[in-house]
């Protein structure tokens, strides 16, 4: 059974610390990313060590020394060996690429939480990530190793990504060609040349094409060679007619600066228009989520900021823009935008509807009627 990034989380919250995971997924899916957010965002220390570059077991469990009291031999705690008693998430990633020598070592630390004779700190957790498939240089690993895994195998939805990337200031451009092409979000030999030194995209060389472009605003044949080398000529070509075919208005855009991107909608597509409903639910979810600010007791919250503007000039232009397709005969991008109304997917953004643009949600609840 393959995982998405919510099922990720529900295991990882009910999965004691002496029990250990293994997420088998494809390489750039972000597995190491989502690890680490979440973990820290609870306040726990993630330890990651690549283990595929680790060239002997010394690397792992430090050098021997002579212990000149007892004359027996000792091993200098490695670098990445907590020392404060305070437990750690030790992410062990590239488990499968690891000599076998190093996977020896492992053995010993996955089943009783010791490395050369040293505990690690009581309550500390082992995730493992590997790739599987006939295209990595792989290590097979030891069935007594498996045995000591719960195995998941893990495959972030796109929607996972279009929302972590919605939170993250990816560029819209790149969102938007995500949304409307979702098949061009991970690697996929189709999408490459022959030869294994191609580009092919993936999540992380979106991510880094989003980098590179968010400061250029017209994406032109000059700039082609550059995003090429991030995500293989094919997706290249595809993204750039995308964007300069369309004219892209992201949902910060609609948000805080409604009339003066309005004239811009009247040239947008059926598809342009579902991207920007998806994309304004996902804008205030993770906004209003990341601020804590989304709640129906009653307090005036208003001036608070978010995405750097208050709460009630975000509540007036989700207005005028709902208002704006009823006089525009977009009757059907206002039932789609109703029909995304999810309490249990968009909860703060539902409950920032409910409490903040009353009269917007009452024209919402008579569509749905």
């Amino acid at each position: 059974m393959t995982i998405n990034t919510k099922q990720l989380y529900y295991i990882l919250d009910h999965t004691p610390e002496s029990q250990n995971i293994m997420l088998i997924g494809k390489h750039g899916i972000g597995k190491s990313r989502i690890l680490e957010d979440y973990f820290s965002e609870r306040g726990a220390k993630v330890v990651t060590l690549f283990l595929g570059q680790m060239s002997d077991p010394g690397d792992l469990i430090g050098l021997p020394e002579k212990n000149e009291k007892t004359g027996k031999t000792d091993f200098m705690l490695p670098y990445w060996f907590p020392t404060d008693d305070k437990p750690i998430v030790l992410f062990l990633d590239e488990l499968n690429r690891a000599r076998p020598e190093v996977l020896q070592t492992i053995m010993d630390l996955t089943l009783n939480r010791k490395l050369a004779g040293k505990s690690l700190p009581k309550n500390s957790r082992i995730i493992s990530a590997v790739n599987n498939g006939s295209e990595y240089q792989l290590t097979d690993l030891d069935p007594a190793l498996v045995s000591r895994f719960n195995i998941y195998e893990f495959a972030p939805s796109v929607d996972d990504w279009l929302s972590w990337g919605e939170k993250s200031g990816i560029d819209p451009r790149v969102l938007s060609f995500i949304e409307q092409n979702p098949e061009y979000l991970d690697s996929d030999e189709s999408l490459g040349e022959e030869g294994n030194l191609v580009r092919s995209p993936d999540r992380r060389s979106w991510e880094r094409t989003s980098d590179v472009i968010k400061d250029i605003k017209s994406l032109d044949r000059e700039v082609m060679p550059l995003v090429s080398g991030i995500i293989g000529n094919k997706a290249a070509s595809l993204f750039f007619k995308s964007v300069n075919e369309a004219n892209t208005i992201s949902a910060k855009d609609v948000l805080t600066d409604f009339e003066n991107i309005k004239s811009k909608l009247t040239s947008l597509a059926i598809p342009d228009f579902a991207f920007i409903n998806k994309s304004i639910y996902k804008f205030l979810e993770s906004q209003l989520n990341a601020a804590g600010i989304a709640s129906d007791d009653g307090n005036d919250k208003s001036s608070v900021q978010t995405a750097g503007v208050s709460k009630s000039v975000l509540s007036e232009n989700l207005n005028k823009y709902f208002d704006w397709l009823g006089e525009n005969q977009k009757s059907e991008i206002q039932t789609h935008f109703v029909s995304l109304v999810d309490g249990e997917k968009y909860a703060h953004a539902l409950c920032f509807m409910k409490s903040e643009c009353g009269e917007l949600f009452d024209k919402m609840m008579k569509v749905i009627k």
